[in-house]
């Protein structure tokens, strides 16, 4: 097993998962197996209980695990399927190690974090690390070990010490470590003192980075690389240089122009590995098709211009996901995406009286939206401002996507509207704290006081119903498919006994769970593209295969859906990824 450890210096949030999925991808296109591990040096379990607006997105695996949204980033990256235990945290760790304190594991020894905790994190990685990601079921040739955070942080401690304990006790050719460091600019100059002392502080901390990845605004200037090279007392074609690109999707490329794969090469002696000839040929196909994708981005002249009425603004990763989405299959249309982020409270009255000119600008992006896309959320807070957003979709036949709590406030408003059933009725138990008769009813599922984990979560089956051939959405998943599979977060779905009422005023359930009792798949048959779904699409979503719910929403606001329709039913440029997921019911094929 081969390791490559990223780790950070200087500030946080400087593009380390996107370094790690980047150099992930690169191992990918020699032939090698490659998996992914994400250290996050916080004391909660999970990521499940986390605001959105101060972490970020939560990010859901197949098997349930709620984790860090760089997870995501590997998966769409390398177009793995990663669990649970790929997202290692400080609590559990913590938890781990008191469950086995409790047990008398350690025969009565003082339990410490230098060797106990320290030497359940490097068990951890080694045992995670062999664990089959893709569809060839074989252990991994490299894993990518994400250190979360800054070094020197005192929560990264115990993990510092145990990744040094792990270099220490593997071959010198099976360990690498990326560094990854700012380059600030201050009146015109490049600054490296701040990477000089994050350097030193690494190297204080007991870990010897092999190769420095400087973020920079703008490419290095030949004297700063020459003087980090000097001072962090590397060669200077180990400092890399990560400038801002037009697109996240390009930093593979620029990393290849610099010999990343070379010094990889070099450094884990990857040259002497065996590798499939199958899987190097496809390794080969994929990079041809990742350059020929991302290349021309800059070039696109065409826009589709999309609403996002959401209700975590404040913080940039809440959506990543769906971000993501947005953007792989704008790019299969070849149209540059515009995003524009309207605050759901905006679109309310009470805003109107508080604050006309955020009413009227709201509204104003709102009307002359290509496409409007309500994401899933929690609380009451913007929900009558998020209905009123899937009323103007539906009356004026803009393209409407609503995922999650999305699909349940384009129930509510067309159970208001359209079925003229009265409040309190027309409304979420979520809202109102009712149950029995209100549209969108609490799950079985969901236990009241305690909410890590109680959710719906995972890879769950979705069925289409009988006499759905007319669907735009099923069109594109494939028609021959009975059911898909599709990755959930919730904790409320539609009251089965308005099911009837809202079908009869043409409110189509076209998918449903496996038991037939849980509403998965909403669409209108008179609409350009009105969807809902239950499940969150975005997190099966990959550069090379979009989502199929993200893809026909920006097609139909682009006005190519049936071009786009006829495409994917013939099969695409990009089926090289289609043989590499093993998510056969999501739509994509199963084999090798």
């Amino acid at each position: 097993m081969k390791y490559v450890l990223v780790s950070g210096g200087v500030i946080s949030g400087v593009g380390k998962g996107i370094i790690a999925s980047s150099a992930g991808l690169l191992l990918k296109t020699m032939g090698l197996k490659v998996s992914s591990i994400k250290i996050d040096p916080y004391i909660n379990v999970d990521a499940g209980t986390m605001n959105p607006r101060e972490h970020g997105e939560v990010y859901v695996l197949d098997d349930g695990g709620e984790v860090d949204l760089d997870l995501g980033n590997y998966e769409r990256y390398l177009n793995i399927t990663l669990g649970r235990e790929n997202n290692i945290t400080l609590g559990k760790v913590f938890s781990k190690v008191i469950e086995q304190e409790r047990r008398g594991d350690y025969l009565g020894k003082t339990v410490q974090v230098v060797p106990h905790v320290t030497g359940a994190i490097e068990e951890w990685i080694q045992r995670v690390a062999r664990v089959p990601v893709d569809d060839t079921k074989e252990e991994p040739d490299v894993c990518i070990v994400e250190l979360g955070g800054t070094v020197g942080d005192i929560e990264s401690m115990p993990f510092v010490e145990g990744l040094c304990e792990l270099r220490r006790k593997v071959r010198r050719e099976d360990f690498m470590q990326i560094h990854v460091s700012y380059i600030p600019v201050v009146h015109g100059e490049q600054k490296t003192k701040p990477t000089q002392m994050a350097i030193k502080a690494v190297r204080s901390s007991g870990l010897l980075p092999d190769l420095i990845a400087c973020r920079c605004e703008k490419p290095l200037e030949r004297a700063t690389t020459d003087k980090i090279a000097r001072f962090c007392q590397v060669p200077d074609e180990c400092v890399l240089a990560v400038r801002d690109m037009p697109s996240t999707y390009q930093v593979p490329i620029l990393l290849a122009e610099q010999q990343l794969v070379e010094l990889m090469t070099t450094t884990l002696q990857l040259d002497k590995m065996t590798i499939s000839p199958v899987l190097k040929t496809k390794g080969e196909e994929i990079w041809e098709t990742w350059k020929s994708l991302t290349l021309g981005l800059e070039d696109v002249r065409q826009t589709v211009e999309i609403v996002l009425v959401g209700k975590y603004l404040e913080q940039p990763d809440s959506y990543c996901s769906v971000i993501k989405s947005l953007e792989h299959s704008a790019m299969r249309c070849k149209r540059k995406l515009v995003v524009k982020y309207v605050d759901a409270e905006a679109l309310e009255s009470e805003t109107a009286k508080k604050d006309p000119a955020a009413f009227h600008k709201a509204w104003h992006d709102l009307c002359t939206a290509s496409g409007i896309l309500v994401p899933g959320g929690f609380g009451s807070r913007g929900v009558e401002g998020m209905i009123a957003a899937a009323k103007w979709a539906r009356e004026n036949k803009t393209p409407y996507l609503g995922v999650c709590l999305g699909m349940q406030i384009a129930v509510i408003e067309f159970a208001r509207a359209v079925c003229n059933i009265p409040l309190p009725q027309a409304n979420s138990y979520e809202i109102d704290g009712a149950d029995e008769d209100r549209i969108i009813i609490s799950m079985p599922e969901h236990h009241p006081g305690q909410l890590g984990g109680t959710m719906r979560l995972g890879l769950r089956p979705t069925v289409w119903q009988p006499s759905t051939e007319w669907s735009k959405l099923r069109a594109l998943y494939g028609m021959h498919e009975e059911s898909i599979n599709e990755r959930h977060r919730h904790r409320y779905e539609v009251n089965p006994q308005y099911i009837e009422q809202l079908q009869e005023a043409g409110l189509q359930f076209i998918g449903k769970d496996d038991t037939g009792v849980r509403m998965e798949i909403i669409e209108l048959k008179d609409h350009p593209w009105f969807v809902g779904v239950q499940f969150h699409p975005e997190y099966l979503s990959r550069v090379l295969q979009p989502s199929k719910p993200y893809l026909g929403f920006i097609a139909a606001s682009a006005g190519m859906l049936n071009e786009i329709t006829s495409n994917e039913k013939g099969g695409s440029a990009n089926g090289i990824f289609k043989e590499m997921n093993g998510h056969k019911a999501a739509g994509l094929d199963n084999g090798q």
